[in-house]
């Protein structure tokens, strides 16, 4: 029977050991055998590049260590016969072509549309359907960019690295003075989206909200399911075996 894991939000990085670790457990005890695993963005907690891999013994922040690490574990998995999908999120939109090779994937569209269960699922990372976020969105848009990327990563690492931080401090401060609602998705463009794309099952993270919502759509039986983020003593996934319908779960690390 196939079999099809999901996750989303792990953030990994070098402040939070206990999460990359139960990742890698997870990997080892979890994963291993899977016919396909989707990464639904905001794998690290930041991605300044790249060239990151080269740069292990420049980088006194332990994030390039890090992603060798976890880069290397990925890269077993698909050896050992597991396809690899990965999307960007908000805090790693600038993963790119070098990285999905080193670890075996395929960098994935956002949104992408794919057959699971017998019926196709729309993926997304989720932040674009956050759209009451109007500050937010303005800064998405901008950080999409092929002119904006391309211009961070022609920056030097260092100068890289200290971009990141003040980017993370931005959002931490922005993030406590929103009220709740604007940051979970607008309803009407979860619909929306959904009725786009022909679906009646939504996958997504973003939010750290997770949960499964059953509702009607055009006098239809739908489904969206959330991602919970990562944490040291838990982790969420999605698991679709054969044409079972996606379920989510929460598990020990």
């Amino acid at each position: 029977m196939s079999r099809t894991l999901l996750i989303s939000d792990l953030h990994l990085h070098p402040g939070a050991p206990a999460v990359t670790e139960g990742f890698l457990r997870w990997l080892d005890e979890r994963a291993q055998g899977a016919d396909a695993l989707y990464i639904l963005g905001d794998f690290f907690e930041a991605w300044i590049g790249d060239d990151l891999l080269d740069h292990a013994d420049q980088d006194p922040t332990g994030n390039a260590e890090l992603a060798l690490t976890v880069a290397r574990a990925l890269r077993s998995l698909a050896d050992g016969g597991t396809a690899i999908y990965l999307m960007h999120g908000n805090r790693d939109f600038l993963l790119g072509s070098r990285f999905a090779s080193a670890i075996g994937a395929k960098l994935l569209s956002d949104p992408a549309v794919l057959n699971l269960g017998g019926a196709p699922v729309l993926l997304m990372h989720g932040d674009s359907l956050c759209t009451r976020d109007k500050a937010y969105m303005a800064f998405r848009e901008q950080a999409r960019h092929p002119d904006w990327q391309a211009q961070v990563l022609s920056m030097p690492l260092a100068d890289r690295q200290m971009l990141a931080a003040a980017l993370r401090q931005q959002s931490g401060e922005a993030t406590s003075n929103k009220a709740e609602s604007i940051m979970d998705v607008t309803p009407e463009e979860v619909l929306s989206v959904m009725r786009d794309y022909g679906v009646r099952t939504l996958i997504h993270g973003h939010t750290h909200r997770p949960a499964q919502h059953d509702f009607e759509l055009d006098g239809e039986p739908a489904q969206r399911i959330v991602l919970g983020d990562w944490q040291a003593d838990q982790g969420w996934e999605v698991l679709v075996e054969g044409n079972g319908r996606p379920e989510l779960r929460c598990f020990s690390l």
